[in-house]
């Protein structure tokens, strides 16, 4: 289990496809890791347990495993068809932190089947922009459920304020999505995440800028 900082390449970008093991997903999640995982080094416990949602291909979770050699990694994805790559890369990194992926619908309460177990951080990566606002209802009724009492959840990714776009880049990339016609998609706006996520006491404790005009909203119990 090797804890290397791979470098950033600029590479050009395929088309937008968020099928979990696409060429897309796989770009963008090279293009953001790095940043993401400054700041997770910053916030995460030493020791402990940590959930992802949404897992994917488990290119981020595979990723950030090494550099956190005393906590225990929880993938997890809607779509059991991607656990296979979960565990390939998993044993091409020698991840023994990394546990087998589990099935989580945010839509569905009834997987949140954890016991008594809590986590000190649940991460989810590049959701918002292709689902539901209601998926942020998921997740914090979800961390009502399992996070600690100091736990933290950590959404990455493009957002609007206010009902603003906060780059022209951001509002020609929504327009893009939105070009797809695909019920759900664009980006969403941080106050309605927020709305959604208060009536399970989980509440937006912070936003941290990011590259490209992203950003990470940490979210914790009020």
């Amino acid at each position: 289990m090797s804890a290397e900082i791979l470098p950033y390449v600029d590479e050009p970008r395929p088309a937008i496809d968020p099928h979990p093991l696409s060429d897309y997903v796989a770009w963008a999640g090279r293009r953001n890791r790095n940043p993401i995982l400054e700041v997770f080094q910053q916030r995460f416990p030493s020791a402990g347990d940590v959930l992802e949602l949404a897992s994917g291909a488990g290119l981020h979770v595979n990723y950030f495993a090494p550099h956190f050699p005393g906590l225990t990694l929880q993938p997890s994805d809607l779509t059991e068809e991607v656990f296979a790559a979960i565990k390939a890369k998993r044993a091409e990194r020698g991840n023994a932190n990394v546990l087998d992926p589990i099935r989580i619908d945010l839509t569905d309460p009834a997987t949140f089947r954890f016991g008594d177990k809590k986590f000190d951080a649940i991460f989810v990566i590049n959701i918002f922009q292709v689902a539901p606002v209601a998926i942020n209802e998921g997740i914090a009724a979800l961390a009502a459920q399992v996070l600690k009492d100091e736990g933290r959840v950590y959404i990455y990714g493009p957002f609007k304020v206010d009902g603003r776009y906060t780059t022209d880049s951001n509002r020609a990339f929504d327009q893009e999505i939105l070009a797809a016609n695909v019920p759900e998609w664009g980006l969403k706006d941080v106050r309605d995440l927020e709305k959604a996520a208060k009536p399970h006491g989980i509440v937006l404790k912070e936003t941290i800028e990011r590259p490209a005009n992203n950003f990470i909203l940490v979210f914790g119990r009020q």
